[in-house]
């Protein structure tokens, strides 16, 4: 629906922009040029069919236009910025008592590895300030810590990669009631304050906490981060196991998977590389999907032209034959066509380069909120070869006009 909602909105602006550009022209200063001033005129003359043009071309080009900067983003975001934050292993499910050994093993191998550790449980959030969440309806999409098993942990100190925002962090050896520290648009999604109360369930086991402080959670940096942290009494007689991130040499990724998966059998492996391909590739079929679609409107936009081109050949082909009369030449003739199509062309593609660059923007940063990183000279190529197929579709269909002869027209009159 916010698709369908989103083109439709902009097949509107398209629209006014085209009314615009057919109205702009008309009050333009008359250029000294009479050639110019005659390709100006052809924008807004009785019958022009501009603004049809504007919006069937003008759509599949700004679609392309977000497709190149939505792409260039994320494929710089995957290739440069990721790799250089990611581990190169997650591990899952490491029992406590092996936690000394597991990292032994993995120091055998690279004695620089850097392995950091955490406490993991998983269970659901089943109450917040006072209601309990199985009543809730109309549960917000923010809200999404609400649906379902949620991981947890427990920590003495503020987890690397988090800013506090509101609230106070609890000393590190705290033992009184529970307390969690929440992100703070999780949080905020459903109006929750520093003090609310908070009830997770863990093997059954119902755990009551006070919400001591907000926090801002950076995602990009691919380490364990959580929702929700408690501290350490709150659930350290829990059953829990550990996690761990794991950078290492990459020449010592093989044996380093070799020999955890044969001294620890329970212990889940992730190797980020994996991940960060998998990734990659689902990005790459979006990617296709979307260019797919843009080409449909590409090709809708290039028919238009096409089918007016055609309707216009009459009333051009009256207009050649008037201006060879008056001793144009088809270079003259044609050189009005072009500056035409260049003007229409020119202007569609800083309109489709800016409302790519807004939509690009709003999807890179909103929905999949990651860094703004477009390849400006990748964009504007995307856009200067749409605006360029137009230039040459319009100058492909001036031919059949330059080979009228007036004699032959005059006789038809």
């Amino acid at each position: 629906a916010g698709f369908v909602v989103s083109v439709l909105g902009l097949l509107l602006l398209l629209t006014l922009l085209g009314i615009a550009i057919s109205k702009g022209a008309a009050r333009l200063p008359r250029p000294t040029s009479p050639l110019l001033r005659l390709a100006i005129a052809n924008l807004h003359r009785p019958g022009a069919q501009t603004g049809r043009l504007v919006v069937a071309l003008g759509l599949g080009l700004t679609l392309f236009a977000t497709l190149a900067v939505i792409q260039t983003s994320l494929n710089a975001q995957i290739e440069s910025t990721i790799p250089k934050r990611a581990p190169s292993f997650f591990a899952l499910d490491i029992a406590k008592e092996d936690q000394q050994r597991f990292i032994d093993t993995i120091k055998a191998i690279d004695p620089k590895a850097q392995i950091k550790t955490v406490p993991a449980l998983r269970g659901p959030v089943v109450e917040v300030a006072g209601k309990r969440v199985a009543d809730m309806k109309d549960i917000p999409e923010e809200a999404w810590f609400l649906r379902g098993d949620r991981g947890l942990t427990f920590a003495d100190q503020l987890p690397e990669g988090s800013r506090l925002t509101a609230g106070a962090w609890w000393p590190a050896d705290y033992a009184g009631p529970p307390l969690v520290s929440m992100d703070e648009r999780a949080a905020k999604s459903i109006g929750l304050k520093i003090g609310d109360p908070i009830t997770i369930s863990v093997l059954g086991v119902e755990i009551a906490a006070r919400i001591a402080s907000f926090r801002e959670v950076n995602w990009d940096t691919l380490g364990f981060n959580y929702v929700l942290v408690f501290n350490r009494t709150a659930l350290d007689s829990a059953p829990y196991t550990l996690a761990s991130t794991i950078v290492v040499d990459p020449i010592h990724e093989p044996a380093i998977s070799r020999a955890v998966s044969g001294g620890f059998p329970a212990v889940t492996m992730v190797r980020v590389k994996d991940v960060i391909t998998e990734v990659g590739t689902l990005l790459n079929q979006l990617a296709k999907a979307i260019a797919a679609a843009a080409s449909v409107a590409v090709a809708a936009g290039i028919a238009v032209l096409v089918g007016t081109i055609s309707a216009a050949r009459r009333t051009r082909s009256y207009d050649a034959v008037l201006l060879k009369l008056l001793g144009a030449t088809r270079g003259q003739i044609l050189l009005v066509q072009a500056m035409e199509y260049a003007v229409l062309a020119l202007l569609l593609s800083f309109i489709a380069l800016g409302l790519g660059s807004l939509a690009g923007w709003l999807l890179t940063t909103r929905m999949f909120d990651l860094d703004w990183m477009p390849d400006w000279p990748l964009v504007i190529a995307t856009v200067a070869a749409g605006g360029l197929g137009t230039l040459a579709l319009g100058l492909i269909g001036a031919i059949p006009v330059l080979r009228t002869r007036p004699a032959e027209a005059l006789r038809s009159l």
